[in-house]
């Protein structure tokens, strides 16, 4: 897989994100999620530093789903029996798109404040 043209590595990466449209509805929920917040930002018109922020935002809880996607396939795959370590794994890389979420509602809620002019 090394030393791949960078269009041979841009294919696999796309083809993990609609694996992931097509396989995982958390991935699905947090892509429509992102979609409708650049419709709200759109409609909104916040300077362009909340947009970079939101934009990483929301790259970030993509991101963290798709990792959280991949450890729950090899954790399944290395040990497909329910064992109490990978239970632990699982409910941690879960966690993990949990605190970026939550930090994601955190910024919309920065942005509205603002907006308001609070």
């Amino acid at each position: 897989m090394k030393n791949r043209s960078f269009a041979v590595r841009l294919g696999f990466a796309l083809g993990g994100i609609v694996h992931a449209l097509r396989a995982e509805r958390s991935f699905r929920t947090q892509a429509i999620a992102a979609v409708a917040v650049v419709i709200v930002l759109s409609w909104l018109r916040p300077a362009p530093i909340w947009w970079a922020v939101i934009g990483l935002t929301c790259a970030a809880v993509l991101a963290a789903e798709l990792l959280n996607t991949a450890l729950e396939h090899l954790a399944d795959h290395l040990h497909p029996d329910q064992h109490p370590s990978i239970k632990v794994v699982k409910d941690l890389g879960a966690a993990a798109v949990l605190v970026l979420s939550v930090g994601a509602l955190l910024v919309a809620a920065a942005l509205l404040i603002e907006l308001r002019g609070g």
